[in-house]
C-alpha cells in the first residue's frame, strides 16, 4: 500500500501567539510531532503535501470572510509554515516527493488537483498531521473517504482552538470514517 502524508495548514497565522487565527499552545505543542513525521516521511521516500490555506487581502466573497478575520494572505508572514517545519519544507522544496499546494476551502481536495496527484502515484493510503482537527482536517478526511482512501491520524499531529471540537473529530475519525488513530 502506497502511503502519503498530507500536512495541513501548519502556518504562523493558525498557530503563532499572534496568528489571525491560531489556536495558540495546542497547535504551538504538536510541533515537535508534526515536524518528526513529516521529516520521517520525506526520508522514506513517501509523498508530502503541504495543503496551505491561501486567502487573498480583501476578499469579501469568499464563504470564510463571514466566519473568521482575514488569514494566511498571500504573500504574507502569516501564511509561512509554523517553527521548525518551515525549515524541513524549506530544505526539501526542491524534492519531487514535495508538493506545496494552495487550497481556498477547508477540504485539501475541494477546488484542487489533490486526487489526480495521488492516484497518479498510485497512492491509496492518507496520513493526516496539521491544524485544525475540527475544521480542516475533518473536511479533508471526509472527502478522503468520499473518494475510498485508507486514513491514518497521527494524533500527537493534529490540534484545534476547540478542545471539544477536537476530541469529537477524533472520535468521528475513528468510528464515521474508519480511521486508524496513530
Amino acid at each position: 500500500m502506497k502511503k502519503a502524508l498530507i500536512n495541513i495548514d501548519y502556518t504562523n497565522d493558525f498557530v503563532a501567539s499572534n496568528g489571525a487565527l491560531t489556536c495558540g499552545k495546542p497547535g504551538q505543542d504538536i510541533e515537535q510531532e508534526i515536524t518528526r513525521v513529516t521529516q520521517e516521511f520525506i526520508k522514506n521516500d513517501d509523498y508530502v503535501v503541504f495543503a496551505v490555506d491561501l486567502h487573498h487581502k480583501g476578499e469579501q466573497y469568499h464563504p470564510e470572510a463571514r466566519l473568521f478575520p482575514p488569514h494566511n494572505i498571500a504573500n504574507t508572514e502569516g501564511r509561512e509554515l509554523y517553527g521548525s517545519l518551515k525549515e524541513v519544507y524549506d530544505t526539501n522544496k526542491f524534492n519531487p516527493n514535495v508538493y506545496w499546494m494552495d487550497k481556498t476551502r477547508y477540504s485539501s481536495f475541494a477546488g484542487t488537483d489533490l486526487d489526480i496527484k495521488l492516484r497518479e502515484r498510485g497512492i491509496n493510503e492518507l496520513h493526516i498531521v496539521g491544524v485544525c482537527t475540527d475544521i480542516c482536517c475533518l473536511h479533508t478526511l471526509i472527502d478522503a473517504f468520499a473518494l475510498n482512501y485508507k486514513l491514518v491520524i497521527h494524533e500527537n499531529a493534529v490540534a484545534s482552538f476547540n478542545q471539544v471540537g477536537h476530541e469529537w473529530a477524533l472520535q468521528h475519525f475513528k468510528t464515521t470514517l474508519g480511521a486508524e488513530i496513530v
